[in-house]
């Protein structure tokens, strides 16, 4: 069976009251596939359709709007090798026409993935949701790897593959999970199911209008399915997994629940990108995403050349376009041409480098637009984004500015964007600390769209939604609930509360909390939370009553495994809490103005 989860959509899609989709096949469905998913497998929407079920005044949950677009990152394959032919080829490719698709030999490169997932439990960290399946796509890139979709083997604990014409399912490992660009890497040991293959090679980017043809298993029956359509769009698309930028093809073929990992080829059989998410709307039919081989050229080379996946760098900046004459005239530009700098992220490089108030006319030595998009091939122009997506993790880029009417050339590193509330875990399961009672771990999205918006008050989710971090490895750490008992009498009733300093210290992260309960010697546990609400406990009461609590609850352990290590303390002061958040999203996805824009 086949389930359906969320699209985030940009500001302009959401001007219609519309639904969106991954292709993927899960069990978490929509309510048009089977009636009700079980509480452990509510789907969870990215945030723009949030705000789509509070405008239309229609529960998320009800809806089943969503079934895996976010959550956390499942464990990394150990010491993955650094095998050769992952790089992709854009040489003209010799193969005949692509004529009869049922009959051709490229369609035994794709292969079915049936993957078992176990989610964490965020409102309950020690433990895991209920065991669920799904089935998608994948197909054959050579040197023994299979490529697919990243919300295809998310949170997975066996992952297996079907050859087309085959009754026998083998194992395969994730080597590398792509979060942003929702890609994974996967690899299968047994040569039986090698024999007789033959991979497919990548083509380039294609043109509007060119035919592209979607091959996978989507819902509908157990065999391949072939669909036909043509390019219809190609621009910097949101990606609903990674809640990330990137390049992306919109087409017209039908893509389903199924189709997820599967690739398109264009009509000379080369694969031109992998299927991977679509649009729902009343308003509009048939909007399929693919993402293109310059995404997935990326994503292979980052591999190939780190040995694992580190990401799509950003330079963490808020622009905000120069389309009005007056506001250029002021600004000393002299024509139409720059992004101005509205904020910067406090950990990235380039904060070293710009400032609000300077104006980027120049990436690389390619002009800037007024309109924040740069030149794409022969007439066609994109978002300023694409050009820091084809950069690497460490990567140097040099821009040209304005600042104060002076033209000026500066330089930063880039590296990926650190958010101070994860979209995504790393390492699959999330952190914990158990003291006394007062169970504490960060606020993280999935734990918000497991816990709802409702229960965490305004002001958590304010920062949530417009908070950046001042430091690297700064975390918002709250107590999600406290466990009754007597050594925590009058605070059995606190939950999803920000703690912000123990025992006058304040809290940089979990790990940090938990070494300062490690390291206290003083009688007293004080603990000071959000809103000037004070917990003090008795630091050895708490100690003896920590093995009768976990006994009670049944917990293995009074902390998650990740605190076990020793903590690295880092010379970064922490900022006062009165300025813990602008006035600007940290997202596009959420960004009213249209002009507004992180890149």
């Amino acid at each position: 069976m086949a389930c359906v989860a969320a699209l985030v959509a940009s500001p302009a899609l959401l001007a219609f009251p519309s639904t969106a989709s991954y292709c993927s096949c899960r069990l978490r469905l929509r309510p048009a596939v089977v009636a009700r998913a079980p509480r452990q497998q509510q789907p969870r929407g990215r945030r723009a359709l949030r705000r789509f079920d509070e405008v239309e005044g229609v529960s998320k949950k009800r809806r089943g709007i969503g079934g895996g677009a976010g959550g956390a990152v499942g464990s990394q394959a150990s010491s993955p090798r650094r095998d050769r032919g992952l790089a992709v080829d854009f040489k003209e490719s010799q193969v005949a026409e692509f004529d009869d698709l049922e009959e051709d030999k490229f369609l035994n490169a794709v292969v079915k993935v049936y993957c078992t997932h176990i989610a964490p439990d965020y409102g309950l960290p020690w433990q895991k949701q209920r065991q669920h399946s799904s089935s998608g796509s994948a197909f054959m890139i050579g040197d023994g790897k299979l490529l697919t979709n990243a919300h295809c083997v998310e949170h997975d604990t066996q992952v297996k593959v079907k050859r087309r014409g085959d009754d026998k399912k083998y194992i395969a490992k994730v080597l590398a999970r792509g979060i942003e660009c929702d890609l994974a890497l996967l690899s299968v040991e047994n040569e039986e199911f090698w024999r007789g293959t033959e991979a497919l090679s990548f083509g380039r980017l294609p043109c509007l209008q060119d035919s592209v043809t979607v091959v996978g298993y989507p819902l509908g029956g157990d065999t391949i399915s072939v669909t036909k359509g043509v390019v219809s769009r190609i621009e910097v698309t949101p990606y609903a997994h990674g809640t990330s930028d990137l390049l992306g093809i919109q087409i017209d073929a039908a893509i389903n629940p199924g189709n997820s990992g599967g690739p398109a080829f264009n009509e000379q059989g080369e694969c031109i990108g992998v299927a991977f998410q679509v649009y729902r709307s009343d308003e509009a039919e048939n909007i399929g995403y693919v993402i293109p081989t310059t995404v997935v050229s990326h994503f292979l080379n980052d591999f190939q050349k780190n040995g694992k996946y580190t990401g799509f760098p950003c330079l963490g900046v808020l622009l905000q376009k120069l389309e009005n004459p007056a506001l250029r005239e002021s600004l000393k530009v002299p024509s139409s041409e720059g992004v101005l700098v509205r904020r910067v992220e406090p950990t990235a490089p380039a904060s070293s480098v710009l400032r609000k108030g300077d104006v980027i006319v120049s990436f690389d030595g390619v002009a800037v637009g007024c309109e924040a998009t740069v030149p794409f091939r022969s007439t066609e122009r994109i978002a300023f984004r694409y050009l820091t997506s084809q950069k690497y993790a460490g990567d140097i880029a040099q821009l040209g500015i304005i600042r104060d009417g002076n033209s000026m050339k500066v330089q930063t590193i880039l590296q990926p964007r650190k958010h101070l509330v994860p979209f995504h875990v790393e390492g699959g399961q999330p952190s914990y600390l158990i003291v006394a009672g007062l169970v504490f771990t960060p606020l993280t999205e999935p734990f918000i769209e497991e816990e709802c918006e409702d229960t965490l008050g305004l002001k958590l989710l304010a920062k949530a939604r417009y908070s950046l971090a001042t430091f690297e490895g700064e975390q918002i750490v709250i107590v999600s609930q406290v466990l009754a008992h007597e050594v925590n009498i009058g605070y059995e009733h606190m939950g999803n509360q920000q703690l912000i300093k123990l025992n006058g210290t304040a809290v940089k992260n979990i790990h940090h909390l938990a070494h300062l309960v490690d390291t206290c010697k003083d009688k007293f546990l004080t603990f000071e939370f959000e809103d000037d609400f004070l917990v003090v406990l008795n630091r050895e009461e708490a100690t003896a009553a920590s093995s009768d609590i976990l006994k009670e609850h049944a917990i293995p352990s009074v902390r998650s495994s990740d605190l076990s290590e020793p903590y690295v303390e880092t010379k970064t002061e922490v900022q006062k809490t009165s300025e813990d958040f602008g006035e600007s999203p940290v997202t596009n996805f959420e960004m009213g103005i249209d002009c507004l824009l992180w890149a």
